[in-house]
Parts: structure tokens; sequence; C-alpha cells
């Protein structure tokens, strides 16, 4: 059981919880400052004044009687991704690949009509996805298109990458992998697979899924350790601005890589969890 792991690290400087909510996440995190990334419209605004780059705003609906207007908005665009700008954990997110015969086809292969587009624009308006269950707003972006140098520890959907940052300096980090369990999401909650990156080289070690460790994508039976991750400085970077421009002491900085574009911005937490030690196999206090 992962509690099992946790006790067996304690001597490793696993920080749990309660230590993390009362020494670092209020201590070194402004609560005025939370807003800046819990609403990912506002992240990406902010990032965009910083050159931190994010995948491209295409729309957004803030009001009911708006809905409609997002296929013209949306008129030249075959693929897109319509997400709540403060929804949490992944909820919410509709990743749109094609578009056919008035229909729209889902990252699953699924297609879903322009009416079922409507009720869920509606529902995360409604608060249905957000954080504190209040009035939100449709963020609707660019789709990524991920860079193969974890194709073959994927499966489909996008792997992104979590940083952990304390005070301006990147401590540690995990690459977050699809599975087919977890539908396609980089969600570890769900049964996605989590990956240590050694920080100081940028490759990969062995990873944790739900109740142990692993060493192999369940899926695609590839070995998980030993990947270099691409443009890594440059991550590295982006993470320790993404605290700078929020004044965060303690935060995750997520981040996907494009195959064009290269590292994106994908959003930032104020409230971290804590299976990036698992993956790493060591904890996060010194």
């Amino acid at each position: 059981m992962i509690f099992g792991q946790f006790l067996s690290l304690r001597k490793a400087g696993v920080l749990g919880m309660n230590r993390r909510n009362t020494q670092y996440i209020m201590r070194h995190n402004r609560r005025s400052s939370f807003p800046l990334v819990d609403d990912k419209l506002l992240t990406k605004r902010l990032a965009l004044k910083h050159g931190i780059p994010t995948p491209p705003l295409y729309h957004v609906v803030s009001h009911h009687g708006d809905i409609a207007g997002f296929e013209r908005a949306l008129a030249d665009r075959q693929e897109f991704v319509l997400k709540p700008a403060r929804g949490g954990g992944g909820s919410g997110i509709i990743l749109i690949t094609d578009r056919r015969g008035g229909k729209f086809m889902t990252q699953s292969g699924k297609m879903i009509s322009k009416d079922d587009i409507h009720y869920h624009i509606s529902d995360i308006l409604s608060g249905i996805y957000s954080l504190e269950g209040l009035e939100d707003k449709a963020v609707i972006e660019g789709l990524i298109h991920p860079d193969q140098v974890f194709g073959k520890v994927t499966y489909k959907g996008v792997p992104d990458v979590r940083i952990i940052v304390y005070r301006g300096v990147p401590a540690m980090a995990m690459v977050r992998l699809p599975t087919r369990q977890s539908d396609g999401k980089a969600n570890l909650h769900r049964g996605a697979v989590g990956v240590g990156i050694d920080i100081g080289r940028g490759k990969t070690l062995d990873g944790v899924r739900r109740s142990g460790g692993i060493t192999h994508h369940p899926d695609t039976r590839e070995l998980l350790r030993d990947i270099e991750v691409p443009f890594w400085e440059k991550m590295l970077l982006m993470a320790a601005q993404s605290t700078e421009m929020t004044g965060l002491g303690y935060l995750g900085v997520d981040l996907v890589i494009d195959k064009n574009e290269g590292p994106l911005l994908l959003e930032l937490n104020a409230r971290p969890g804590l299976q990036i030690q698992i993956a790493n196999r060591k904890g996060l206090v010194e």
C-alpha cells in the first residue's frame, strides 16, 4: 500500500499532508495569490505577460447566453480542448481531436453532438467542476500534440511533467503517464503512472501506480527508467519563473512538451500532492 510506503520513507524525509499544509503552504503561499493559480485563465494571461509559453487560447465562454457563439469562434478549428477555468484533478476536460458531419470526435474516439458540447459548457458555467462549486468560465484552447519522447510509455493522451518548486528552486519532479485505466488522462488518482525524474540529470527513474512501485508501463510493457527528458533546463527555468510571477513559495508546476512548440505551461497548483515523493523514492524534506 502507498500508506505503508510513506511510513517506510519517513526517515528519508517524506513530507506529510499536515506538515505540508502548515509549514509550506500556509507559511510560503499568500492566500491572496491563490486565484492566480486556481483560475487557469488568469494563469495563462499572467504567463503570457511574463513570456512563459502556454497552449494558445481560442475562446472563453463566460455566460450561458454566449454558449451558441462558441461554434462561430471555432469555425476553422478541427481540434481543441474544452476545460473549466477553475477545475481541478482533470475534471470537466474534453479533448476534441476532429470534427465530422457536424459532430465532434473526442480523444477516445467517441463522437459527441453539438448539443453535448452545449450541455457540457453549461455545466462548467454552473460550477459543476469548479473547486468551490461556484460559477465558472469555459476555456477553449489549442490541443497539445505531445513530443514522442514518452510515446512508448504512454497509452493515448498527453503525458505531463510536474515540478515542485520551493522558494524559487526546483526541488523534485516527475512525469505522469496516461494508461488505459486512466482513460488516457495523466491523472494519478485515475490510474496513471507517476515516474520520478532525476532533477539534476533530467532522466526518468522507476514509477508508481496506485498501490506500489513499477518498472514498466502497464499497457505498453516498456521500461520506464532512463528516458532523457528534452528541454530539461528550459523546463526547470520555466518552473522557477512561475514562482516569481505568482509570488508563491511552494508550488506545483505542470508542463507539457508539444512536438512543435516545445515545453508549454499547462497549469499551476498551490497545493501540490505528495505522490511525487513515492515516484522519486525519497522525501521532500531534507
